[in-house]
């Protein structure tokens, strides 16, 4: 977070953040989290005071406003070409106006600039909203601290609250030191916790005497929760209710992999050895009753072995070895490359050499579009789908920033898995490897839960094609009226060895009191986390849709967005601004879009504004914000 001067250096010293704060209140996994920042112009002419917030990508802003001199100029959330249409003709008056729009790899970016009047204080606040997703057993929020100067009360307070209870919290930090460590405090009880973060102007100094500040980076809260036998969770407050279900102490179900390898000449250089790198590690990792094989493409797809091979020793050794070699020419040829890994399956599934009950994945890592034998992405899609027919897990890896990134998520949601795209930095090799550590141990398949219908109304997703190890399924619903005393849930799915039923109840009276009183909660959190989960999964749902489906689910994500004031890809907040001045920005959630190649661009584009008359001035950040990546 940061509110600071324009990008002119001359005014460090007029535009004082005197006050910057940040409340984050998780409840049951859903964050709710408020940024505060007061600044002060201290100079003896106007200036330009920038408000500046790195937020998690999931994450959607719900409001924010600035009160400047005890007037307060609210943000209003629209349907986009409704907020677009203000923008239009703002811009059609003359006057400068803007679209806020920036990714990184984990974060995207928040901006607004207003022009503060000599000894005028300003107010700017932020609020935004997000389910904090289980990855590799634990939960993460992160907070982005980067204020620029020293700030005299800086004070950051996350509250959990957690009714399974806390079985483990700590917190990391980019920027700590011993000094810094004097202002964190943690505390925390069976079901609560309460971070503080609160360093005095000493201690946020790079070094005694200096205005700089040390604060520039990450503050990460990461924790886990409690669970029972079933593992599962059902939380009832106000009339919705939400339940998780992670079971612990199963055995992984045996997994067929394929992992398809892009070799083609974009790969050159340090795109392969990383890959090479992964692959050598990942190997490594398959456990002794699985079974694996490797399709390098280019030009040609060329199979490593002609079948399935089980992970011995001996068959991981030498597959290292093959890895280890592998080097990069030629073209793109994802297609047959795709089907030749499905073919594969198909035939160890023919000859029954897929074990009972196990579980079929592939993995592609590409980094470019395909330019060699099939090339239209839509009949390489068609094709896929009809050849995988529902029966194997599709798993896509877009390495780097010129990949068709929208192409390969396509793929990948219509064959029940799901995309990543890889950042070309020192730690992609890392990338991959935490990548398939997500994927690496099925647990279920076939997931499904069931409710009572005269109890629940509407829930969102609630069948899924597999549970991994590490992670959580999620699912939320709005209770009826006259809905039961206790809600029953079962769910459903297959282990390696027998089909399973999992049963749990809750009782409403109980868990409605348990939520209803603390502090440290905001309340009607459960309805909110059911409209927000319902727009996540309804917009990509979208993604492969046909044209009057896409319209359909579009619709009904607007709706809920507008309803409950979320800023979504369908919507956008037009942020008023005092009289003289700019007279709209409009704040829009970045998305993935394609350019003419089809390739993807993800970098900054954020607007300045200055006095009114000046023109308006673009400017184009990197192709690559600092942490980036579609989460799931």
């Amino acid at each position: 977070m940061s509110a600071s001067q324009s990008a002119t250096t001359h005014l460090c010293n007029d535009i004082d953040i005197y006050s910057l704060t940040v409340d984050s209140k998780v409840s049951s996994r859903f964050a709710h989290t408020v940024v505060t920042s007061r600044v002060v112009n201290k100079g003896s002419a106007a200036r330009e005071a920038t408000f500046q917030m790195e937020l998690p990508r999931k994450a959607f802003i719900t409001n924010f406003s600035m009160i400047i001199d005890g007037v307060t100029y609210p943000g209003n959330i629209k349907e986009k070409a409704a907020a677009q249409e203000q923008y239009s003709a703002a811009v059609a008056r003359g006057e400068s106006a803007g679209l806020v729009k920036t990714t990184g790899r984990k974060t995207e970016q928040f901006q607004v600039a207003v022009s503060v009047a000599p000894a005028a204080k300003v107010t700017f606040e932020l609020v935004y909203e997000e389910l904090l997703a289980r990855h590799l057993g634990v939960y993460e929020l992160l907070l982005k601290v980067r204020p620029q100067q020293l700030v005299k009360h800086l004070q950051m307070d996350i509250h959990i609250f957690e009714p399974q209870g806390i079985t483990f919290l700590e917190t990391e930090s980019t920027f700590m030191t011993n000094e810094l460590a004097e202002a964190l405090t943690t505390s925390q009880n069976k079901t609560k916790a309460h971070i503080r973060f609160k360093p005095t102007l000493s201690q946020q100094q790079k070094s005694p005497g200096q205005q700089d500040t040390i604060l520039d980076g990450n503050f990460i809260v990461r924790y886990d929760v409690n669970r029972t036998v079933s593992g599962g969770s059902i939380q009832i407050e106000n009339g919705y209710f939400v339940h998780y279900f992670a079971p612990e102490g199963l055995s992984a179900i045996p997994k067929n992999v394929i992992f398809v390898i892009d070799k083609s000449g974009s790969m050159m250089g340090k795109k392969i050895q990383q890959t090479r790198e992964a692959l050598i590690k990942i190997l490594g990792d398959l456990g002794s009753h699985d079974q694996f094989n490797l399709i390098s493409f280019s030009g040609e797809a060329t199979q490593w072995k002609r079948g399935l091979l089980p992970a011995s020793a001996e068959n991981v050794k030498e597959a290292k070895s093959y890895a280890a070699g592998i080097q990069a020419q030629g073209g793109t040829n994802i297609n047959d490359a795709m089907l030749m890994a499905v073919q594969l399956l198909e035939r160890a599934n023919r000859e029954e050499l897929l074990p009972a009950r196990s579980v079929t994945l592939i993995i592609l890592l590409t980094d470019g579009d395909p330019t060699v034998g099939e090339t239209n992405p839509s009949r390489i899609q068609k094709n896929v789908r009809e050849a995988i027919h529902g029966q194997h897990s599709l798993f896509c890896l877009g390495f780097g920033f010129d990949v068709s990134y929208a192409f390969l998520e396509k793929m990948a949601l219509e064959n029940g898995g799901l995309a990543r795209r890889i950042y070309e930095d020192s730690d992609s090799a890392l990338q991959l490897q935490d990548f398939y550590q997500e994927v690496a141990n099925p647990l279920l398949k076939l997931v499904a839960f069931e409710y009572p219908s005269n109890a629940v109304e509407a829930v969102t997703q609630d069948n899924f094609r597999l549970f991994f190890k590490g992670s959580e399924l999620v699912v939320a619903g709005k209770l009826r009226d006259q809905s039961p005393d206790v809600l029953s849930a079962k769910v459903r799915g297959q282990l390696h060895t027998e089909n399973v039923t999992f049963v749990m109840e809750s009782r409403v009276v109980e868990q409605e009191s348990e939520f209803r009183s603390p502090k440290y909660i905001f309340h009607s959190f459960m309805e909110r986390l059911w409209a927000y989960l319902t727009i996540q999964q309804l917009l990509e749902q979208t993604v492969s849709a046909s044209d009057a489906e896409k319209q359909a689910l579009e619709a009904r994500a607007l709706s809920l967005s507008l309803n409950y004031s979320f800023v979504t890809p369908l919507t956008s907040m037009v942020i008023t601004k005092p009289e003289g001045q700019e007279q709209s920005q409009v704040a829009e959630k970045p998305v993935e879009n394609e350019n003419r190649q089809g390739t993807v661009h993800s970098g900054h584009l954020s607007f300045r504004f200055h006095s009114v008359g000046d023109r308006i001035s673009r400017i184009t950040g990197s192709e690559r914000g600092e942490d980036g990546g579609r989460g799931y």
